[in-house]
């Protein structure tokens, strides 16, 4: 079976050898090039690498296969960095023997390859980062290494290289950016873990190594404390954490174990002598006539020459040296990375823990779980042994975190959001996805290359069986049940599952969670990229059969499940599409397959966007639109939705460009029904965005449509074409019809079981209660009964809520009027409706209009104004702007006002009575308060009155008195306005608005004044 692996690709190419060839003797040459070659494979497999070839002259070396180790990238460079300097004593041999010397260049690369399986003995790679490492060698000077860009940012901190330089390749668009090595520390790792960050959580963590520390001082003995976690969990800092805490009052020492290499065993002795201040401190130390002893004994274990005796006389000299140095104060040891130890230093720490008696010292052990496949008696129970395990940071403390490194650095919510779930609490996750956000400064946020590979080593240690389990469960999710596994998994591994999972238990690759199914064992993955990376461990060919099996299995155990079933099947059915196309398999079987994934998720997404989704309806409909390509008709019904959908969202260019992309795709396959439907849905988005349309326009579609429908018993075109009628009569402020044509949409959209429609429809029917002539009560009444059929319908309950918000303010409830706006307004944002979010403002303004609060309207209005305006949106801009002028002109800012109603005026419908009425209002007064205009601004007032009362919206036409009132006041002529004023009473009282009743009644009296005294000064 291939695998999918990532991998280190290295090419290093002889290049002076045709010139050698003529000089040599074929027989000198072979032997010139086998000492070279045997030479190059000795330091690649050293390094941990495979000699996957040698082509002529040319070295092919793969690093990751068989295993992959987290490191690979870091070993190619140090393989190529020893090759080099190798080859340059090789030519003073070369030189001496036959008067020539050798020549390389060398290219290294890192990416995603597809290899034989490695158990089966398989290597060959294939990929383009296979090319590239060829091209990157071929680029190369004599003598002179390049790495791939892919590979720096997984050895940068061990490296020195030259500037980045680009070149162009055949074949490739874009210029290939490259560095030339220069040196490359052989220690170093090639990611330096930032350890100055301040220390989150852990605290009680920290409190468990301090009494280990404090238990050896006051027992004067040793004390073994092993610090247990994944990679990037936080033991080297909770460790750093330790050592300033205590700061004066121990020694501290390192030592690190490294995971491969030449004498390596003592490697964490050797750091710890030198960090001690070497053979000299150990001699100023022990003070008597065993320091030369232990002295001897250790430069034996620690240096070039052998050990200088057995290795229990070996471990005497190292503990005599260690409870040396604890004389004067206390020790702490701290050795990092034991899962890379050897048995034997394995067994010296043991020792010391057993012997070191009269001592305080506190021997503490950082390390991966990796060490308990190897030592599972590390955990038994011991008198001075205890073990921390440390868990993830919870999603707060990795917040503060996250603050913590990103400095000077911005990251938006959704940035934030993004690590935070892929990151799971691993505080190197959170480090290293903060420092690629930083650098890469595009608003996305990737997994880091170093994090990938940590991963891929960890699974590619596991067995056949073990890889194969967890490979299937990746197939599913993130959760999922055993019985899941079982019909995923060949019949040959079944038998052996539970076993197998238990393994990957063990290896805290997956863990127990709560079941769906009633009889099953639940698991879950430890982490969300454990899981990527199994799943991308699987050929595309292989992934493609288990999407599509697991789909299969869904369908046959359907009650099995409690969530919405489309959109899982769907899901497997899309990647098991997404795979064959990438792989390059097209045919009748994948077409089928992607009708079917779009159908479901077409589905899920018409549910979601019927439950108040809205951003999740958008992905799955476009989804499912990308696997419709090939089925018109198909397309053409998630289109439809999909339109509706980015209307909701406020984008409406994209909602007129999808549906007149559904309605060109009904005509091409004669589906009249879907025509109709396109068209209708292509009418409301016009209503709203086209101030120039026409009523009569509208009309007509609805006229064409109706036949349609009827004609097919279509109740769902039915209800969505009189609703379109309803919107045009709302349009033209025609709110006793428009209610009665909504009660026949109502009737359709009940039969046809359209949530939307229905919604939309009820809500509309609040927006009549709030305009109309029907009183604030009974309109509160309406609003309350529809507000409790709207529970589970998300998407109403915020319209019902706003229009309360008004009808409240309108008899003073002004507290209760703003909690109902702010619920609204915290509805639509959660839905992800930013287009009602936005036009809902007007209502939150109107109410705070009402109140009196200029500025609190002012701040409402302001934010749907420029929102609108953002998004393009036209009709409902035009009115929120008449309300904006309003508290615009109350706030005294008359210029911005004017501007306003410009704004209004040119966005109205010519059918629109109320926009036109409405903009007239500020505008007289605007002139009138200015003193530009008096002529204008009583022709304006008197239109404004005149348009109003073409319509049934009586607190409108109330507001229109008012205004003509105040404007023959601010002109001079305030004797004229107490019958406009007194018959505005008239109309505020009828409708129920009490609060603006009483305002209108306090301005009649002024006004009489005015007019009295004007008889009196004549």
């Amino acid at each position: 079976m291939l695998v999918r692996k990532t991998v280190t690709i290295l090419f290093s190419d002889v290049v002076t050898s045709t010139q050698l060839a003529e000089r040599l003797d074929p027989e000198s040459m072979r032997r010139v090039m086998s000492r070279y070659f045997d030479e190059m494979r000795a330091i690649v497999e050293r390094h941990g690498g495979t000699v996957e070839k040698f082509i002529g002259d040319e070295v092919m070396a793969v690093f990751g296969i068989p295993n992959i180790h987290e490191d690979d990238a870091l070993r190619a460079v140090r393989a190529a960095a020893e090759m080099r300097d190798r080859l340059a004593v090789l030519n003073e041999e070369f030189d001496k023997t036959w008067g020539v010397r050798l020549s390389a260049r060398t290219g290294i690369n890192t990416g995603r390859v597809v290899a034989g399986d490695p158990q089966a003995g398989g290597t060959y790679v294939t990929g383009d980062p296979v090319v590239l490492a060829k091209r990157l060698e071929q680029a190369a000077e004599p003598g002179e290494i390049l790495i791939g860009k892919a590979t720096y940012p997984l050895i940068k901190d061990a490296i020195k290289a030259g500037p980045l330089t680009s070149f162009s390749v055949k074949g490739k668009t874009q210029p290939v950016d490259t560095l030339s090595l220069d040196e490359v520390d052989v220690h170093a790792p090639g990611l330096i873990r930032r350890l100055d960050a301040p220390l989150v959580g852990r605290r009680a963590e920290l409190d468990q190594l301090r009494e280990g520390f404090d238990e050896a001082v006051r027992t004067n003995s040793c004390r073994l404390l092993t610090v247990l976690g994944p990679a990037g969990i936080g033991k080297t800092r909770l460790a750093a954490e330790l050592s300033e805490t205590l700061g004066d009052r121990a020694t501290w020492l390192t030592g690190r174990c490294l995971p491969y290499g030449d004498g390596i065993t003592f490697w964490p002795l050797a750091e710890i002598v030198r960090e001690a201040g070497g053979t000299a401190a150990i001699v100023e130390a022990i003070e008597d006539d065993d320091a030369d002893v232990v002295v001897e004994l250790i430069q034996g274990t620690i240096g070039p020459s052998p050990v200088a005796g057995g290795s229990d006389e070996s471990f005497w000299a190292v503990r005599r040296f260690l409870e040396a140095m604890a004389t004067s104060e206390p020790l702490v040891v701290c050795l990092e990375d034991i899962h890379w130890a050897e048995r034997t230093f394995l067994d010296l720490i043991e020792y010391l823990a057993v012997w070191i008696r009269s001592a305080p010292i506190l021997l503490l052990c950082l390390t991966r779980p990796d060490l308990l496949e190897t030592e599972p008696s590390w955990l038994n129970p011991r008198r001075n042994a205890s073990v921390l395990a440390l868990e993830p940071l919870s999603e707060a403390e990795a917040d503060v975190l996250l603050d913590a490194l990103r400095g000077d650095v911005a990251l938006s919510a959704p940035i934030r959001r993004r690590i935070a779930a892929t990151s799971e609490g691993n505080p190197l996750f959170v480090e290293q996805m903060v420092a690629m956000a930083a650098e890469d400064g595009n608003g996305e946020v990737a997994v880091p290359p170093s994090i990938h590979a940590l991963l891929a080593e960890r699974l590619d240690r596991l067995s056949a069986e073990e890889r194969a389990v967890i490979e299937r469960a990746s197939i599913i999710g993130k959760e999922f049940v055993r019985r899941e596994i079982v019909d995923l998994c060949p019949p040959e591994l079944r038998p052996s599952l539970g076993r197998n999972l238990m393994a990957l238990v063990r290896k805290d690759l997956i863990r127990p969670a709560p079941s769906v199914a009633a009889r099953d064992d639940g698991f879950r993955f430890r982490h969300a990229l454990i899981r990527d990376a199994a799943y991308d461990g699987l050929p595309k060919e292989i992934r493609a059969e288990l999407h599509e099996q697991f789909a299969d299995q869904v369908k046959a155990h359907v009650d099995e499940y409690e969530v919405e079933l489309d959109e899982i099947i769907g899901y497997h059915l899309e990647q098991a599409v997404l795979c064959l196309v990438e792989l390059g398999r097209g045919g009748r079987a994948t077409d089928e397959l992607s009708l079917n994934a779009g159908v479901r998720l077409g589905g899920a997404g018409r549910r979601a966007f019927a439950r108040g989704d809205v951003p999740a309806a958008r992905k799955l409909m476009e989804r499912a639109v990308y696997l419709l390509d090939a089925h018109p008709q198909a397309r053409a019904e998630v289109l439809l939705d999909l339109g509706a959908v980015a209307r909701e969202q406020g984008d409406s260019v994209r909602a007129d460009a999808v549906l007149a992309d559904a309605e060109m795709l009904a005509r091409s396959v004669g589906n009249e029904r879907l025509q109709m439907l396109a068209e209708v849905e292509r009418s409301v988005v016009r209503l709203y965005v086209d101030a120039g349309i026409e009523a009569r326009q509208v009309f007509e579609v609805a006229e064409r449509a109706t036949p349609v429908f009827e004609a097919g018993g279509d109740q769902l075109g039915l209800s969505r074409a009189w609703a379109l009628v309803a919107d045009a009569h709302w349009f033209r402020a025609q709110y006793g019809t428009t209610e009665t044509v909504l009660e026949r949409a109502r009737v359709y959209a009940d039969r046809a079981g359209d949530r939307r429609t229905l919604s939309w429809i009820l809500g509309a029917m609040c927006r009549v209660a709030l305009v109309g002539p029907l009183p604030v009560e009974d309109g509160i009444r309406r609003c309350l009964a529809i507000r409790s059929q709207a529970r589970g319908e998300p998407a109403l309950q915020p319209v019902v809520e706003s229009i309360l918000g008004v009808l409240e303010a309108m008899r003073g409830r002004f507290d209760d009027a703003r909690e109902h706006y702010r619920e609204s307004q915290r509805a639509f944002d959660e839905l992800g409706f930013s287009f009602r979010l936005a036009s809902f403002r007007m209502y939150s303004g109107w109410a705070e209009l009402i109140a009196g609060d200029w500025a609190a309207a002012e701040r409402e209005l302001r934010i749907g104004y420029e929102e609108l305006q953002h998004m393009g949106e036209r009709t409902f801009l035009s009115t929120l702007a008449t309300f904006f002028a309003r508290a615009l002109f109350a706030c005294g800012r008359y210029d911005e006002a004017e501007r306003v109603t410009d704004v209004s005026a040119e966005t109205a419908s010519a059918d629109d009575p109320i926009t036109q009425a409405m903009w007239r209002g500020p505008r007289a007064r605007i002139l009138a308060v200015t003193g530009r205009s008096e002529t204008e601004a009583e022709q304006l007032a008197r239109e404004s009155v005149e348009l109003a009362f073409q319509t049934d919206c009586v607190n409108m036409q109330a507001d229109a008195l008012v205004d003509l009132a105040e404007t023959l006041g601010l002109l001079g002529r305030a004797g004229e306005a107490p019958e406009f004023l007194e018959e505005a009473v008239e109309l505020y009282e009828r409708k129920g608005n009490v609060v603006s009743a009483s305002a209108t009644r306090k301005l009649i009296a002024p006004t009489q004044a005015v007019e009295v005294d004007s008889r009196a000064t004549e």
